[in-house]
């Protein structure tokens, strides 16, 4: 039993949510005023029910008033004429119309009474319906405003985020065109290197990879026999000054020698 009571309220509750996002609140003031109008229109309805109803009664209490005044006169010409027994039957059926005259007065009486409670009721009923619908159009404008906004502010949001999509492409427009510059300034090189001219021509064969060799080898036996050269043109010098210094070093105790023999 619990389980089915739960079940009943997600699905009310859902169906409820799902209610709320058809309902459009426009939609509902303006029924809720159509039945409005239409219950002032039966108060209406009613009132003019009400004063048909009197008025016929009205009708009614003249023709017995009339009826009465002519008994009246009737029993008067009677007893004139020396009729009593006609003037006594004229006054009995007077007595009769008198008797409906004051039911129908006091029929009257309440239909116009009703009539006027029904009639100010259908007054504040309209009073009611009109400050409603000016109620219902200042909603339905602010509504109109607030869900214009609404709009206008998703219409943003879906800009900012397409910005942040053109962003992004913008920043992988640039890490390309990063990427190429590097990419041609790395060929610029090779091809200043001539490391790509070997590598578009190919690999040489083994007689000019030997060529190569022996030319680079010869390259490397005259740098060598420069440098011995000179190591050998240096060699002589390097030895006399040697051999001066050895001269100018012997002399120097000599003369040191001879001045502490002189008594000076």
């Amino acid at each position: 039993m619990g389980v089915m009571k739960r079940v009943q309220l997600v699905f009310r509750a859902k169906a409820n949510k799902a209610l709320d996002r058809m309902e459009d609140p426009r939609e509902t003031l303006d029924y809720s005023y159509q039945q409005q109008l239409e219950l002032l229109q039966k108060v209406r309805r009613g009132v003019a029910d009400v004063a048909t109803s009197r008025k016929r009664l009205e009708l009614q209490v003249n023709q017995l008033q009339q009826s009465a005044d002519r008994l009246t006169r009737q029993a008067q010409d009677s007893l004139a004429a020396g009729r009593e027994d006609l003037a006594r039957e004229a006054l009995q059926r007077k007595a009769g119309i008198n008797t409906q005259l004051e039911d129908l007065k006091v029929q009257y009486a309440a239909l116009q009474g009703e009539e006027e409670k029904l009639t100010g009721a259908a007054q504040r009923l309209q009073a009611k319906v009109d400050a409603f619908r000016t109620k219902k159009e200042t909603i339905k404008a602010t509504y109109t405003a607030a869900e214009a906004q609404t709009r206008i502010s998703e219409a943003f949001t879906g800009i900012s985020e397409e910005m942040g999509d053109v962003g992004l492409a913008i920043q992988r427009a640039e890490d390309k065109t990063e990427q190429m510059k590097a990419r041609s300034g790395a060929l610029d090189e090779l091809m200043a290197s001539g490391a790509l001219d070997d590598m578009v021509s190919g690999p040489r064969d083994d007689i000019q990879a030997e060529l190569d060799r022996m030319g680079a080898s010869t390259g490397v036996d005259h740098e060598l026999e420069q440098m011995k050269a000179a190591l050998a043109s240096s060699a002589p010098r390097q030895i006399e000054g040697a051999q001066a210094g050895a001269g100018s070093a012997e002399a120097a105790p000599a003369q040191a020698v001879d001045q502490s023999q002189d008594p000076e």
